[in-house]
């Protein structure tokens, strides 16, 4: 570990899924269960960072004196949310499984089964790494993650660059005991510059606390890079 560059850090994590209500007793989702992200949030606090934790519906349970959790439902719960701290950040890591797609309108009352079937129209919902991305400043660090069936690397670049981030977890549904329901991750981490780190299989813990690592060191070479030093020597 990097001692003592994390500490004091502000620090949001977006955790778990989405629920996009369909009428007052279904709604869609995803597997996420938000271990990934807690075990980051963790890591985070043991390097003695301020964290705000923004969680959609999970089990886990995390609570340290440094730690603020914020629990919501929706993707527009959780882009309200995180917007209320972004300015103060120093760090973003967004973990969570966010839903795509909502319906269109929610039903007030529960859908019977009264025909053979029935239409859900969609439309987008707000794709909140990326509204950050264009407004994060030089000296904060954003990570995404990149949880992929085809195409891994491809994916993962193209996020890279259309949302800003600095860096981008990977890791592969095609990949044993990976991914959502497990307690371990097998993950790559590619960042800005395409450079490309491959780990093995670890459990979720010491895959958060190789992330943090490697966005301490991101935090680091930013805040040691003076654009004025530089310019006056060139």
């Amino acid at each position: 570990m990097m001692n003592n560059i994390l500490k004091n850090k502000k620090v949001l994590i977006t955790a778990g899924p989405t629920r996009e209500a369909i009428d007052p007793v279904r709604y869609i989702s995803n597997h996420s269960t938000g271990k990934m992200g807690y075990a980051i949030a963790e890591q985070f606090l043991e390097q003695g960072a301020e964290v705000v934790l923004v969680s959609g519906p999970v089990s886990v349970q995390l609570s340290h004196p440094k730690l603020k959790i914020i629990h919501v439902n929706s993707a527009s719960e959780m882009d309200l949310a995180c917007c209320l701290f972004y300015e103060q950040l120093d760090i973003v890591v967004f973990s969570a499984a966010v839903a795509d797609y909502r319906p269109e309108s929610i039903a007030d009352q529960k859908i019977k089964k009264d025909e053979s079937s029935f239409t859900i129209k969609m439309v987008k919902n707000v794709d909140i790494a990326y509204e950050f991305g264009k407004v994060k400043s030089v000296n904060q660090v954003s990570v995404g993650f990149a949880l992929e069936t085809n195409d891994e690397l491809k994916h993962a670049v193209g996020k890279l660059n259309k949302k800003n981030f600095d860096m981008v977890v990977l890791n592969s549904m095609n990949d044993a005991n990976a991914g959502f329901g497990f307690d371990t991750n097998k993950i790559s981490i590619i960042k800005a510059d395409l450079t490309k780190t491959d780990y093995p299989l670890k459990n979720k813990s010491a895959v958060a606390e190789d992330i943090v690592n490697e966005v301490a060191g991101l935090l680091l070479l930013k805040n040691n890079f003076n654009p004025v030093s530089v310019a006056m020597t060139a």
